[in-house]
C-alpha cells in the first residue's frame, strides 16, 4: 500500500493537510485498527433491541449518557451487574420497559 499516495489523495479531497493521517494509515496497514470488545457489542446490541436512543436508554438504566457512550465506544467496560442487565435486555427487550416504572 502506498501510504503517501493515499494520504495525498485524502488531503486533496479534504482541501487541507491532516497532520496525523500518515500515522493513522501506517497503523491501519499494520493491523492496529480499532478493537471491538464483546462488552461493547453487548451494550450496543441491548440498546438496539430496545429501539431507544442513547439518551433514552441511559435514562432507562439510570446511567449518565456519557457513561453509556463510553461503554458503547469501548473506552470503559461496564461492571458485571450492568453486563448481566444487558444480557437480560438483549434477550428480553420488553423487560426494559419495567425499568421505567
Amino acid at each position: 500500500m502506498n501510504i503517501e499516495k493515499i494520504a495525498k489523495a485524502i488531503e486533496t479531497d479534504a482541501g487541507c493537510v491532516l497532520p496525523d493521517l500518515r500515522q493513522a494509515l501506517d497503523e491501519a496497514a499494520a493491523g492496529m485498527g480499532r478493537v471491538t470488545t464483546p462488552e461493547q457489542v453487548l451494550v450496543r446490541s441491548a440498546r438496539a433491541r430496545t429501539g431507544l436512543s442513547q439518551a433514552a436508554f441511559a435514562e432507562r438504566i439510570n446511567t449518565p449518557v456519557a457513561t453509556l457512550r463510553d461503554w458503547e465506544q469501548g473506552r470503559f467496560a461496564p461492571p458485571g451487574g450492568v453486563l448481566c442487565l444487558m444480557r437480560l435486555i438483549e434477550r428480553h427487550p420488553e423487560l426494559s420497559g419495567e425499568l421505567a416504572a
